[in-house]
Parts: structure tokens; C-alpha cells; sequence
């Protein structure tokens, strides 16, 4: 089992900066492919970013590439989302996701593990 903890989020103005964190335990991550996802209220939870076990392979959402940064440090079992220029539809609740081995998977179904999530708001 792997449990997942995000941490990181909170209220921030717009064109500010964010990084959220995704600390994993129960086992190492190294091996795992490990993704992000948000959902805004009322709405669907969408894809943002992953990351394979590697380090090397990173895919990000069209929308979002440019202002997301993706990177994992698997001594440390932690990944991190880097978010700049935040935007008000930026505002979401985020998650991470993992799952065993492979380079990046884009869709809920491919994940294995998830956390709570982590709140951002983003004011205008």
C-alpha cells in the first residue's frame, strides 16, 4: 500500500506562485509513476500533470504546460507540483496519484493510489 499526503495549497493571489507536495509512505515511490489531477467546484476532476518513475518522462495538460512544473525527488518519497503565474480558474482542490512502474498515465482509471487533496484558491 502506498499513502499519499498533499500539502502545500492555499490562498493566493493572482500572478502569485504555488508548490504543492505530494509526500508518499508505506513504500518507496521510485518505482512508480506518479500523477496530479484537480477538480474546481462543481466540476469534473481533470488531469494536470504526470511524471514517470524515471524522472525523465513528464506529461502536462496543453492547457497548463508553461506555468506547471513537475518534479519528483525519490530520496526524499516526495513529488512536487510547481504552479506559476496562478490564475482564479486555477482554484481547485488538488490531488496525486500514483501507480506502479510505467512512464506517465493521463487518466483517474490508471492510478492505483490517491490522496485527499489539497486546496488552492486562487483570488482575482
Amino acid at each position: 500500500q502506498v499513502q499519499l499526503v498533499e500539502s502545500g495549497g492555499g490562498l493566493v493571489q493572482a500572478g502569485g506562485s504555488l508548490r504543492l507536495s505530494c509526500a508518499a509512505s508505506g513504500r518507496t515511490v521510485s518505482s512508480y509513476s506518479m500523477g496530479w489531477f484537480r477538480q474546481a467546484p462543481g466540476k469534473e476532476r481533470k488531469f494536470v500533470a504526470s511524471i514517470g518513475w524515471s524522472n525523465t518522462n513528464t506529461y502536462y495538460a496543453d492547457s497548463l504546460k508553461g506555468r506547471f512544473f513537475l518534479s519528483r525527488d525519490n530520496p526524499r518519497n516526495t513529488v512536487y507540483l510547481q504552479i506559476d503565474n496562478l490564475k482564479p480558474e486555477d482554484t481547485a482542490v488538488y490531488y496525486c496519484a500514483a501507480r506502479l512502474g510505467g512512464n506517465y498515465y493521463t487518466t483517474e482509471t490508471q492510478y492505483n493510489y490517491w490522496g485527499q487533496g489539497t486546496q488552492v484558491t486562487v483570488s482575482s
